[in-house]
């Protein structure tokens, strides 16, 4: 069986479990205190980051390169496009939530939040908190402009795009960080996908201090 060392509320790892979820792989999830530098942790990935995954006799990271390692080797049901600018579409996606929404957003709200607290590295900093609450905005618009053209956010059928954005957002909807009511075509768009059965493990995280809202494992909100 596959084993995944991660952090239940890491978008990265949460995007990885997805495509596992979504392709049906077994998969075994371990809690890494990554921060604390185990030295076994360390030489699975020397970068000290999850998540970590070991499948077929290999020990991969980072959350891309994994993600696609699974659909080359699990191609179905399938996560990427055929056609090249489909792809393209798709990694295009996937980057700007890894990256910029991650650090514009994710990293300002979920890691002052709960992070801080779980590494035991002091109190939120609330000017991060503030730049976090007003960009999610624009993200949030974003999003829905890509939908009023497109059935998912990189085109017709859902694909890696999806789950990347579900995973930031699933995350930050955990600490009541999303508004919902900012958009209906974003609001059904995540019902939609949190109601995959690729989902179900996702919505019964919990984290010790951080009980999450009740709508956050609602299907219907």
């Amino acid at each position: 069986m596959a084993k995944l060392y991660h952090v239940p509320l890491s978008p990265f790892c949460r995007k990885v479990r997805l495509c596992l979820a979504e392709k049906r792989i077994e998969c075994e999830l371990v809690e890494e205190r990554y921060w604390e530098a185990d030295p076994d942790f360390l030489r699975r990935n020397p970068a000290g980051k999850v998540p970590v995954l070991r499948l077929d006799g290999m020990t991969l990271s980072e959350s891309t390169p994994i993600c696609e390692y699974l659909e080359d080797k699990y191609p179905e049901p399938a996560l990427l496009p055929k056609a090249h600018e489909g792809r393209y579409e798709v990694r295009r996606l996937v980057g700007w939530f890894d990256d910029k929404f991650h650090n514009e957003v994710s990293s300002k709200l979920l890691y002052e939040r709960v992070n801080k607290k779980v590494m035991g590295q002091g109190f939120p900093d609330s000017t991060n908190v503030k730049a976090g609450a007003k960009a999610i905005k624009f993200h949030l618009d974003y999003m829905a402009w890509l939908l009023d053209r497109r059935r998912w956010l990189a085109g017709d059928v859902m694909t890696l795009a999806d789950f990347a954005a579900a995973a930031h957002l699933s995350s930050l909807d955990y600490i009541s960080d999303v508004d919902w009511n900012r958009s209906e075509v974003v609001k059904d768009w995540y019902a939609k996908i949190k109601s995959r059965p690729a989902f179900r493990s996702i919505l019964a995280d919990q984290v010790p201090g951080f009980p999450p809202p009740a709508h956050y494992a609602d299907l219907d909100f």
